[in-house]
């Protein structure tokens, strides 16, 4: 195991920026940078020893302070929506800045979230944390503190530790957006790529991505995703909730949940024999098809994006939980920390 460093230019404040490269025994390498704690390669090998990054993602650091479809980042305070930009905590009134659908607030904020702020590092010989200490803004409450460390094991796993605290009860409920082609950035669409997610439920939304409240069954609809399925089979089918989303881009109830780690999904590489399983302790994953990556956006090593390039799997508190007594809460503050895992293991 080791961790090298590199420079990646400097942040539009001036601070320096540094690509660090965390290289793991059996071949599995994740280089990531603070700015926005972003995952900005993932080295996979195959069965045969074939090497490929499976991640999409940009060469300069300028990109990343564009990255309308979120490559790589570390979403903060609070990922995915919430509804009509507004909540509670404890009786007190907040508001969020209004980013999607004209009236709901998406990633806690487009140009001053967490992804496009530059994160203090330390490091061992095996991992990185980043760390980010925030007052009271954007609309959350308390000052606050979350880290991120992104470890390679030996078991060939990329492994995110979230730490988070605050001083007030605020929401806190970070995730990783990547987006992942196991058979290479460079191969695209996903949508013969196979997927099982262990859920049984997920939460519908209305027409803008926001959930009703309801926790409903995946059975005989095209959410069932409980057994391996090709992404393609059912993505394009005349469902409504596929028809709001553009496809796939749906919270999954985890199977069980009770605060352990545990397998919430498996994706199998189209072509290669890449197979990643993502491992949580959260309530909910994020399904993403990539059904709006802005078209065309010019990656890595010239490559060029387009939609369903790349998919999601974002371990999380459910969306707009703030609304719905029903869900897990986000809140954290004096009285809880969040202390959370996830696991992304190669086979």
């Amino acid at each position: 195991m080791s961790v090298t460093s590199k420079e990646f230019g400097c942040s539009r404040d001036g601070r320096e920026l540094k690509l660090y490269t965390i290289t793991g025994k059996n071949g599995l390498t994740a280089t990531v940078t603070n700015l926005g704690a972003i995952l900005v390669s993932l080295i996979v090998p195959d069965a045969q020893g074939n090497k490929e990054d499976v991640v999409l993602g940009f060469d300069k650091a300028d990109d990343y302070y564009g990255n309308p479809s979120f490559f790589g980042a570390t979403i903060g305070p609070n990922a995915n929506r919430i509804g009509n930009a507004e909540y509670e905590i404890d009786g007190v009134h907040y508001e969020l800045d209004i980013n999607d659908n004209d009236r709901n607030n998406l990633h806690s904020h487009i140009e001053n979230g967490y992804h496009k702020r530059v994160w203090d590092v330390d490091n061992d010989e095996n991992s990185v944390t980043f760390s980010i200490e925030d007052p009271a803004t954007l609309g959350f409450p308390g000052n606050k503190r979350l880290s991120v460390t992104y470890t390679v094991t030996d078991d060939n796993e990329l492994k995110l530790h979230y730490v988070g605290s605050s001083d007030e009860n605020t929401i806190l409920n970070p995730t990783n957006h990547s987006y992942f082609n196991l058979d290479g950035f460079k191969s695209g669409s996903i949508v013969d790529e196979k997927i099982q997610i262990e859920a049984d439920e997920f939460t519908p939304t209305d027409n803008e991505s926001i959930p009703t409240g309801e926790i409903a069954s995946v059975k005989g609809t095209p959410m069932d995703l409980t057994s391996p399925t090709v992404i393609k089979d059912h993505i394009g089918d005349d469902y409504e909730q596929l028809n709001y989303a553009g496809g796939y881009d749906h919270n999954f109830c985890v199977r069980g949940y009770d605060g352990t780690l545990r397998k919430v999904a498996t994706v199998w590489a189209a072509k290669s024999s890449r197979v990643m399983e993502v491992y949580s302790d959260l309530p909910g994953v994020q399904f993403y098809a990539g059904n709006f990556i802005a078209e065309g956006q010019v990656g890595k090593e010239g490559a060029v994006f387009n939609k369903r390039y790349g998919l999601c799997l974002e371990t999380q508190f459910y969306p707009d939980a703030i609304h719905h007594e029903n869900f897990q809460s986000p809140v954290f503050g004096p009285e809880r920390s969040l202390d959370t895992t996830t696991i992304y293991a190669f086979k």
